[in-house]
């Protein structure tokens, strides 16, 4: 008689490979497998986003900085990252995020 698994990937994303590294939580500072962790990633301008569309229409290139975030589980449901969903939800197939340009 085994325990009850809630997740059949165990929460994490590594399939097969054995240990993988550990990230510190971006909020809280706690190690977090990488797998396990939420990558958020950011474009910030230092442009005012009012002017930034009269710039982008006279051809300007405008540069933007990526920031990469890494939030563990705790931080990323009280932040709204991701959202606690029920059993029956869990179970079905994720849908793709199209890619916004």
């Amino acid at each position: 008689m085994g325990l009850t698994k809630k997740r059949s990937s165990g929460g994490r994303s590594k399939g097969g490979k054995g240990r993988s590294g550990m990230v510190q939580c971006s909020y809280c500072g706690a190690q977090v497998p990488r797998d396990k962790a939420k990558k958020v990633t950011r474009y910030t301008s230092l442009v005012d986003p009012r002017i930034l569309n009269e710039l982008k229409e006279m051809g300007a290139r405008i540069t933007r900085t990526k920031t990469t975030k890494y939030l563990c589980i705790s931080c990323a449901v009280h932040r709204g990252v991701v959202n606690i969903r029920s059993k029956e939800e869990r179970k079905l197939t994720r849908r793709r995020r199209s890619r916004r340009r």
